[in-house]
Parts: structure tokens; sequence; C-alpha cells
């Protein structure tokens, strides 16, 4: 049994799902998701729900399971004194940062996975099966289906600006930022260079924003229909553009990694955080950075 911890937005969820669920093919067993995380109100919701997934919630005695230290209560004070954190049990396994953990890929089986994942590197060699569960289980609407549609009858190019808590929450903002205008009008300016007749597809949560600052002599959609609880929608949509320009977030990431455009060009940002940090590994190689 792998048990894959889930926490975060429905990008965080998905490189969450994709390492856990690689260990456990390799392992032949059952991948497990601790959904606790999205129990206890708060923003974010368990959106997996919308795949194809082998959805198996793991019950607190399984989490327990592999979670718990063995000890008594001093020698759980004495540890925390001591390092100033709870003492981990062996098969949890947490990881903090966010550049490639080569380790990870050979973890033996019943373990409990803490951490973002957020490279392709942790289940490339699963990648059919990965593509194979992050279809939808549920048709689009009649309205993403025209935009659908219309996707693909041009050379289209998704655009993703990330805002909402990357500017309203100081913490986050300190750790992200956000990805200037300057940064999307060069992406722009490369796109009509390398793309006959692009047809711009702009996803955002301020909509507004990209309306009045965005600077586009190309045809040019703002998909504003989809509430912030039908995202994957959103995703969905931006699976099917041909070509991308990502913001420094996890949702865009995989609106152009979905994509099935086999001469896709996906733009990204050089600079992923405000903070000087380590990403290697999160970015596929054939992904241009500006």
């Amino acid at each position: 049994m792998i048990i894959a911890a889930l926490k975060g937005g429905l990008g965080n969820q998905l490189f969450q799902y994709a390492a856990g669920r690689r260990l456990a093919h390799i392992h032949n067993t059952v991948l497990k998701l601790d959904t606790m995380a999205f129990y206890y109100g708060g923003p974010r919701q368990f959106e997996l729900i919308h795949f194809n997934i082998e959805e198996n919630i793991a019950v607190t005695a399984e989490i327990n399971q592999l979670t718990l230290v063995k000890s008594n209560k001093v020698q759980r004070i004495i540890y925390s004194i001591f390092y100033n954190h709870k003492k981990l049990a062996p098969t949890h396994i947490q990881y903090n940062k966010v550049n490639f953990n080569p380790r990870i890929l050979t973890l033996p089986d019943n373990v409990y996975l803490e951490g973002y994942w957020a490279s392709e590197k942790y289940f490339k060699d699963i990648e059919n099966i990965i593509r194979r569960e992050f279809t939808f289980k549920n048709p689009p609407s009649e309205q993403n289906q025209q935009i659908i549609k219309q996707i693909s009858e041009v050379n289209s190019v998704s655009l993703h600006i990330r805002r909402g808590d990357y500017i309203s929450d100081t913490k986050t903002n300190k750790t992200h930022g956000i990805c200037d205008i300057d940064y999307y009008n060069r992406c722009i300016e490369q796109i009509n260079l390398k793309v006959k007749c692009p047809h711009f597809f702009v996803f955002s949560d301020d909509i507004n924003w990209c309306r009045n600052n965005l600077k586009v002599k190309s045809p040019i959609n703002y998909v504003d229909h989809n509430n912030s609880d039908k995202a994957y929608e959103d995703l969905r949509l931006m699976s099917f553009c041909k070509h991308h320009i990502i913001a420094n977030s996890s949702f865009s990431w995989w609106g152009a990694w979905l994509a099935a455009y086999k001469g896709e060009i996906v733009f990204v940002p050089k600079k992923w955080f405000a903070k000087d940090m380590n990403i290697e590994g999160m970015i596929p190689d054939n992904w241009i950075k500006v």
C-alpha cells in the first residue's frame, strides 16, 4: 500500500497522485489517497473526483499505520525539544523542497508520501497510465463543447495568468510572486513569430485584469464562464489547445502537459518563484524558458 497525502489546488493534487500512482504501480500494490486536508474547511477542495483515477480513500487506521511513531510520551517530548519538530515514522516520507529527488523513485512499498512532487520525472515511466487516468469522467457542457470545437479549428494558444492568492496573500506573494506583463508580451511576440495566425484563449482567476492589460492584435477569447468550483473544465479546455503560455502555476503546467498536440510549443517563466529556489526537474526539457 502506498498512501499519497493530497493538499493544495488541482495542479498540486495531480502531481501528488501521479507520484504515488507510479510508486504503487512498480510495487504492484494499491494507491490510497489521504484527503483529510480538505475536511477542515478552507478554500481548497478534493478535485480529483472529476478524473478517471483509481479513487481509493485511505482511512485513519491506514494513515496511522504509516505515520505514527512508536514511542512513549517522554521520548516524544525530548525529541521535540532537541529537533523542534515532530519525529516522523520511517515509513512517512516528507519532502518539502520543489526540486526533483531521485530517491523517491526507489522507495519501498508501504510508505506515506507527503510533498508536492512537481516534476514529470516522478511518473514519466508510466506516462501512458497517467494520461489515461487524467481524462475526465463527464463530458463537457454544451458551452465548453463549443469552445473545444473552436480551439480545434484554429492555431489555438492557451494563455494562463495566475493572480488571486499570488496577489492577495502576503506569504504566498513573497514565495511565488507573479509573472509580469512583460513576460506575457515577450511570449506573445515569440508565438507570433513561430505560429501562423495564432488565436489566443485566456484563462485566469482575474479575467478583468487580463482584458485591461493584455495587448494582443491576434484573435483572442477570454474564457470566463467556468466558476472556480469548475477549474477542471478550464484545465480540459487548455489541454485541447495546440500551444501554451503558462504562468508559474502547477495548474497551467498540467494544462500544457496533458495536451496531445504533437507539435506543441510551451513557453514557461524562467523564474518560477520570487525566492531563489532550486527547481531542477520541474520544467520538461522541450519547454521554452522565457
